[in-house]
């Protein structure tokens, strides 16, 4: 079940998405591939799920394989998804308190 403030990872293609998944469980991160919610677009219908305190391992990780998500979403309830990451974006944002992060228009 996705919880209010946990993290999505979208990306590109069925591909990606499962090679990032089998990387951090290879790491023995609490990641979990679930299909992507309705009031998120996604291409691929998929996404891994993470809780906040994982942010910076997971994405120090899928930067290390090269395979960072095209997009990053935190859940604020069932219809309202906040991107607080996306693929042009430094991945060191994401060792930032995203709590306090505003997007650039």
């Amino acid at each position: 079940m996705l919880q209010n403030g946990q993290l999505l990872a979208v990306f590109t293609s069925a591909h990606r998405v499962m090679k990032a998944e089998s990387v951090l469980k290879a790491q023995k991160l609490p990641v979990l591939l679930i299909p992507s919610p309705r009031a998120i677009s996604n291409d691929c219908g998929l996404a891994i799920r993470y809780d906040v305190e994982f942010k910076a391992i997971v994405m120090q990780t899928l930067a290390d394989q090269n395979i960072l998500p095209a997009i990053i979403y935190r859940r604020n309830s069932e219809s309202d998804y906040e991107t607080i990451w996306k693929e042009h974006d430094s991945p060191d944002l994401l060792s930032e308190d995203i709590s306090t992060h505003q997007e650039t228009p």
